[in-house]
């Protein structure tokens, strides 16, 4: 199964069976720079447009997903209103896209990816960057977290993407959660690289952020949105950052300036 980007022009969506790209159903407009963090990418992809998420770890580097990738990709950081061009908004080419090397498209497994910019973003109040989790360390199912991300707000809309940012509480669930969900969307779950989350019985399974995007728990970005299943209350597949902390680093200090 291989997630996909929100795709913008067209309006549409370019899904495979039983997946879908990020997207946030149900959420609510964010309170503007509320997640100063938050990256906004446009990737140029074979003369088409799709857009991610994306989140700042550092003044030369944003996170996302390796699904993500592209011919050339331009981060928008400090946004709240994506069509408008605000004074706290910064326009950033990416020079580097880092894939990990073991991501495998088929199976979206080590769905991350880092982006190094091309120039150094001026940190203040509207952008600031997201601690990461320490290595290893697991969030406990049942934890609080949120995602945010300025995708569709329904599946069965065909409309664009929205262009105030928009979030969605929802939390961690056990693995066995998608490890033994029926549903064949999730037979590639590897519980070592990924995070199962939704909120089944509220029927919040369903609130994802733009792929790439953080999911937050705390004040740390613990998860990336990836994949998932189109059918309603299921969960949602992140990638689990915890277990990339030493490849992130790794590659922070070989690049950085």
């Amino acid at each position: 199964m291989q997630a996909q980007s929100l795709l913008l022009l067209p309006m549409a969506f370019l899904l495979c069976p039983g997946a879908w790209a990020g997207e946030i159903i149900g959420g609510k407009n964010a309170k503007p720079h509320s997640r100063p963090y938050m990256a906004y990418l446009e990737i140029q992809r074979k003369e088409k447009t799709y857009i991610c998420g994306g989140f700042l770890v550092s003044e030369n580097f944003v996170l996302t997903a390796a699904h993500c990738n592209g011919d050339e990709i331009t981060v928008k950081l400090g946004a709240h209103n994506i069509s408008e061009q605000e004074r706290s908004q910064q326009e950033i080419p990416v020079c580097h896209q880092i894939l990990h090397p073991q991501y495998d498209n088929e199976t979206t497994n080590n769905d991350i990816m880092l982006l190094q910019l091309a120039e150094t973003v001026k940190l203040n109040k509207w952008l600031k960057t997201i601690p990461l989790p320490r290595t290893n360390k697991r969030v406990k199912p049942g934890t609080k977290c949120s995602v945010a991300g300025w995708g569709r707000t329904s599946r069965q809309s065909k409309s664009a993407p929205v262009t105030t940012l928009q979030e969605a509480n929802l939390k961690v669930l056990e693995d066995d959660v998608c490890l033994k969900n029926p549903d064949v969307t999730y037979y590639d779950y590897d519980a070592f690289t990924m995070m199962c989350v939704g909120d089944l019985k509220k029927g919040k399974a369903s609130f994802m952020g733009d792929s790439g995007g953080p999911l937050v728990c705390g004040k740390r970005a613990q998860g990336i949105v990836s994949w998932g299943s189109q059918k309603s209350a299921s969960p949602g597949v992140y990638t689990r950052v915890s277990t990339f902390i030493p490849w992130i680093e790794e590659m922070m200090r070989t690049l950085e300036p």
